[in-house]
């Protein structure tokens, strides 16, 4: 039986599995954890783990797919509620940030542990991030259409740079134990910043 057919088989015990992985994760640590201790958390046996996954980098990045699938989903819904590409980037920023505060264990994996897994960061194909800093462009593209965003900007600078400002509020607001400011202040700033730059 494929890798695949049994995640479509017991999606339960997959899902459970991730689950139990966020939480070792944001509190030990990636290198730290051990696969024992997240099997243990999902409460199942340690070689059921891997019937799902082939390592604990395997995890790590299955947690990274799942959680920009949920991501990218949330963004484009909250960009999909105005047709004003400048205020789309406003909720892009708004909802990106959101994400920090609503699932805080999820985004301690994303922005500190993800990043030291050498497998992910020099071996994995990021499909799923580039999808969603197209979104980003997408946006761009739509007001250079309408008029609204200077003919000479590069999208592909845009989102980049756009994303960058976001991740590293992230960041910061993930590792900071003190904060002068509301996440919404942030977000607000930021787009701000980026729309004075960009707007015709």
């Amino acid at each position: 039986m494929s890798l695949n057919a049994l995640k479509q088989k017991k999606p339960e015990k997959y899902r459970a599995i991730l689950e139990a992985a966020i939480r070792v994760f944001a509190r030990k640590g990636f290198y730290n954890a051990r696969v024992s201790e997240i099997a243990r958390e999902a409460g199942v046996a340690d070689g059921t783990i891997y019937l799902y996954f082939q390592n604990k980098d395997d995890i790590l990045i299955s947690l990274f797919e799942e959680g920009m699938k949920t991501v990218i989903e949330t963004v484009r819904e909250a960009v999909s509620r105005t047709n004003d590409p400048l205020e789309k980037l406003r909720c892009f920023a708004r909802a990106h940030l959101a994400l920090i505060e609503n699932d805080k264990d999820m985004a301690e994996v994303i922005q500190v542990e993800l990043r030291q897994s050498t497998k992910f960061m020099k071996e994995y194909k990021n499909d799923k991030f580039f999808e969603y800093l197209d979104i980003i462009g997408e946006i761009v593209r739509e007001g250079q259409a309408k008029g609204m965003i200077r003919a000479d900007v590069e999208p592909g600078v845009v989102k980049r740079a756009l994303f960058g400002a976001l991740d590293e509020m992230s960041r910061f607001w993930v590792l900071s134990s003190k904060r002068k400011y509301s996440i919404n202040t942030a977000a607000e700033q930021i787009s701000e910043f980026f729309i004075r730059g960009i707007a015709a």
